[in-house]
């Protein structure tokens, strides 16, 4: 297994620190608001990853934190005129609904920056005594001329950098170089704040990362992953701040999704291109984003539109259909032993396709066209009167591979549970009476009336299979 680390810029093979465990960080949202589509690819991208990981019988300890102390968040909380405290336990509650909706799985840790705050003013202290901080007035700035490598994740020098995120490193002079970042900040008045040796405060962005994952993962991680906006000065300074207070390497692979764009376009409030998951969610179901997330590579930009999500929601519906096709076939098949020119080997073919793709890189775009291949596969087997044991080998086949994305997990029964089953199955019965009797016109009134319930049926050589029409 490959994947594409941004430390080394290349395609590397895949050995973890510890065998057959994988210790994995990923930065999570700040709380101030609804997460956007450009959050919710990372939330898909890396649930995926850890997923894989898991199926291939790697023991994932997997850490996303909640950021629940910035300006955004006091700045929401003073336009409503409520405490921080209520701003982020009102949006941690809403992302979470966004997650499970998307169907990611919960992390093994969530840590909240303000659950943290000892450990955050221990590895500053650490940081001072190596001569890799100095306090100025009650701030404290890394000394980024102290760290040698600083700039290796992004590849570029520090006065590359700085020329390329002017706009994310503030201008301060009490920096001993330019490049240099706060790790703690004087409480201003209407914050909050907590006491440290160098006065009440509260920490800068880049040390609470570091913070947790050593505390959740230890000195040295496997994985680190987000978006690549994070690359610098986030993801550059959190290896300067780990790698001079732990004295060894902070994480051996660095993951980055590419952008989201909206109908080709940078997505910005300003341009009124800007949308969150809920939004989207009101007008797709929240699986059919996540398929859509998965559609293309992760490292590559994904554009969003309308036209695009009808397509993944069309997708989707194909693979959906051939699941309850297959499902309908085997509770009703007679042919219960495997065929002559029946062989459950010629079933692993589909999941060698789809390890292959997750293997280079975790591509999933590829992954669901072996999906795909497989549905193709189940169909022509239903149509060709292929036995029970086979439908149902092949049904387990599709359904480990679905799992992995993270698709079609949720029971179909579960779907349609608030239909009156009862009264659809005596509808089908009237409807089978009345064709037998050659009254067309009352068995398509009859599926009319169906229709307009929700009810979609189809005549198949085992009877009339019902779904709900979603």
């Amino acid at each position: 297994m490959k994947l594409y680390n941004t430390l080394t810029r290349k395609k590397e093979e895949f050995v973890p620190l510890e065998e057959n465990k994988v210790k994995m960080y990923v930065c999570g949202p700040t709380v101030y608001n609804y997460i956007h589509i450009g959050n919710a690819r990372p939330y898909v991208i890396f649930d995926t990853v850890r997923r894989y990981l898991e199926y291939k019988g790697y023991d994932v300890t997997y850490v996303q934190n909640f950021t629940d102390v910035d300006d955004k968040i006091i700045n929401k909380a003073n336009e409503e005129h409520v405490s921080t405290d209520e701003i982020v336990t009102r949006y941690i509650k809403e992302t979470f609904t966004d997650a499970d909706g998307l169907n990611v799985k919960r992390a093994t840790y969530h840590p909240r920056v303000t659950e943290e705050m000892d450990s955050i003013i221990e590895m500053i202290k650490v940081l001072i005594e190596k001569g890799y901080a100095y306090e100025d007035n009650g701030t404290v700035y890394y000394n980024t001329a102290a760290f040698k490598d600083y700039g290796k994740l992004s590849g570029k020098n520090i006065d590359e950098l700085i020329a390329g995120a002017s706009d994310r490193v503030s201008e301060d002079s009490a920096k001993k170089h330019f490049a240099d970042f706060v790790l703690w900040k004087p409480k201003k008045e209407g914050e909050p704040g907590w006491d440290s040796p160098w006065g009440v405060g509260r920490p800068g962005w880049h040390i609470e990362c570091s913070v947790m994952a050593k505390k959740y993962l230890g000195n040295s991680i496997d994985i680190h992953a987000g978006g690549e906006d994070l690359i610098f000065p986030h993801h550059e300074n959190e290896i300067a701040q780990s790698e001079a207070a732990n004295g060894c390497q902070f994480s051996k692979y660095w993951m980055h999704n590419g952008f989201i764009t909206v109908n080709n376009e940078k997505m910005a409030k300003s341009a009124g291109n800007f949308f969150t998951v809920r939004e989207i969610s009101e007008l797709f179901p929240y699986e059919v984003i996540r398929f859509f997330i998965l559609s293309g590579h992760y490292r590559s930009p994904l554009n969003f539109s309308r036209e695009l999500m009808q397509a993944s929601q069309n997708g989707l519906e194909r693979i959906k259909n051939s699941k309850k096709d297959a499902i309908y076939y085997i509770n009703n098949c007679r042919e219960i032993e495997l065929k002559p020119d029946e062989n459950l080997d010629d079933l692993n073919v589909y999941r060698e396709n789809f390890e292959k793709a997750m293997d280079d890189d975790f591509n999933t775009a590829d992954a669901v066209t072996a999906i795909y291949e497989l549905v193709r596969h189940m169909n022509i087997s239903v149509k060709n009167n292929a036995s029970k044991t086979y439908m149902e080998a092949a049904l387990k086949e599709f359904n480990e591979l679905c799992s992995v994305l993270g698709i079609l997990e949720k029971d179909e029964a579960d779907a349609d549970s608030d239909v009156d089953v009862a009264l659809i199955e005596e509808l089908i019965a009237k409807r089978a009476a009345a064709k037998k009797e050659k009254n067309f016109a009352l068995a398509d009134s009859i599926r009319d009336q169906l229709a307009a319930m929700g009810i979609t049926i189809k005549d198949t050589r085992q009877g009339v299979q019902w779904s709900k029409t979603n």
